[in-house]
This record gives structure tokens, sequence and C-alpha cells, in this order.
């Protein structure tokens, strides 16, 4: 039995999964497993796309990630800000290494209602962001440096429109959903109009698994090049959230059972949409690492 198949003889099993795609050998199959929508959030995979973003600015020498955010923001500092600042940069922001003490920003979870008496303003995110306290020390490894947050990645979304004058949703929708023939695509945004960055990216399931190809074929879809070699080595020996869960073999999951899976071994791409509510996620990543 081929991997393909075997992959998704497994994901037939799993109620909670929308539609998988598998892709070996350059062959892309995908499935349906339980009958929804076609175009879902695909939650924190949205940190993939916006790194990938971040290393298309790279390779057009816009960006390196020994940048500081203050340096980006000078014009748009609050007139509070953490000392630590100084300390930060682009890169402790896409490692979630930034000496926040916890997560925020997150609007997946949090009633953005709230954010008037939680965070002093509703609308302004980046005011949020750069205002916020950093009780640990920036680049610490441990778990007092080391926190996982969406402002991190609202924050690099921000980056980008710095950079370039256009929304991430603008500048991929240019850069990389038309070129690569994305079926349908939108991102929720901050109540001034940015791009969320972390999160609410709505997308196919077939499309999340180009970008895995992508990084698969060192930068190459289709025959185009997208982002180079070295931005990719750069993630995955990084760890810029697609993370090594096996020998050769990187995930990065999203909130609810959301998954893309590289699997640089086998040569192949896993990617799935669904709702998870027995642990589906963790049985199929589990599954896949051990079979990779």
């Amino acid at each position: 039995m081929s991997y393909t198949q075997r992959i998704l003889d497994i994901a037939s099993s799993e109620k909670g999964i929308y539609q998988i795609t598998v892709v070996e050998d350059g062959i892309s199959v995908t499935k349906n497993i339980t009958p929804a929508n076609k175009t879902n959030n695909c939650y924190s995979i949205s940190k993939v796309f916006t790194v990938t973003a971040l290393g298309m600015l790279y390779d057009d020498g816009l960006l390196s990630p020994d940048e500081k955010p203050i340096d980006i923001f000078k014009d748009q500092l609050p007139d509070r800000i953490h000392p630590r600042w100084e300390q930060i940069t682009l890169d402790h922001l896409i490692r979630h290494r930034w000496g926040i003490g916890q997560g925020f920003l997150d609007i997946d979870t949090e009633d953005v209602n709230t954010f008037e008496r939680k965070y002093g303003t509703r609308n302004d995110f980046l005011k949020i962001v750069l205002s916020t306290d950093l009780p640990n020390t920036p680049g610490d490894e441990g778990t007092k440096g080391s926190a996982y947050s969406d402002a991190a990645y609202y924050l690099l979304s921000r980056v980008v429109s710095k950079k370039t004058g256009k929304t991430l949703f603008d500048f991929m929708r240019e850069r990389l959903f038309v070129p690569c023939a994305f079926q349908e695509f939108a991102w929720s945004t901050c109540p001034m109009g940015y791009s969320m960055g972390a999160t609410g990216l709505y997308i196919r399931t077939p499309d999340i698994a180009k970008l895995g190809r992508i990084y698969l074929d060192g930068g190459v879809f289709g025959g185009k090049r997208f982002i180079s070699k070295e931005w990719c080595d750069i993630v995955f020996e990084r760890g810029y959230e697609l993370k090594e869960i096996a020998p050769g073999c990187h995930a990065k999951g999203g909130m609810c059972g959301q998954m893309l899976l590289v699997d640089r071994n086998r040569r192949a791409v896993v990617a799935w949409l669904g709702f998870d509510s027995d642990g589906y996620s963790e049985r199929m990543r589990r599954f896949i690492a051990e079979t990779h």
C-alpha cells in the first residue's frame, strides 16, 4: 500500500477531519472525510504564510531577521515603551522569544470588545503590542523567555505592511495566492484593516499543501521560484513555525486540529482542515511521524 493511501485510510476513520490532501512524489490527492465548507480558517497555520512573506522580503533585500521592530516603527512608537524593546529582533518575534510573560491578542479566544478596558484601545493593535510589558529576557530559550503569542505575528504582519506599503494579505495575494492558483482565500483583519498574521486565513486544504510543497522543493512550485532555498533552510534550521517533530519531518498545527506537515525524507506533504473534539489531530500527527 502506498504512503498516500495509508494516510488517507487512517484519516477516513477520523470524522473530525473535513478534508485532507496528501502530496507524494509531486502527485496531490485530496479526500473529503466529513461534509463541511471547503474554505475554512486554518488558524495558526497562518503563521507559516506570514513567515513566507518575511522570506520574500528577505530575498528582496528588504528585511533581515536581525532587524529591530523599534527601528522599523520608530515613527509610530507609543509614549510608553519597555526598555527591553531595544534588545528585540524580528527573529525573537518569529520564534516567540521576545520576553513577554504570556500570550495575548488572540482574536479567536479574546473578545475584541474588552480590549478598551484591557489594553487601553479597541482599535490600535500596534499600540497594544508595542505598549506591552516585557518581564523576561528576549532570546531566552527557557520557559521564562518563551511565550507563544498571536501578538508577535500581528506585529510581523505590520512589518510586512511597513516594508511594502501593502497589507500582508494583498502582498501575499500578488506574490503567492494568485500565481499558485489558490481557489479561494481571505484573511481576517484588525479594526484598522491590517491582516492579523497569526490567524484568520481562510483557505482550502489543497492550497495549504501547495505552501508545503514550496518548502519541500527548496522554494519552487510549478517551475516558478517563490522563495530562496536559503530562506527554506533558515525556516527548517531555526524552527520558524515549521518545527521538527521527527528527523526530517516538520509540522505546524492550528487551533481546532488543523495541520501542515512537510516530510523531507519521504518527499511528501500532508495538510488537513477540520474540527478536533477528541484528539484526532495528535493521533494523525503521531501516526505520520512514526511512519515517515
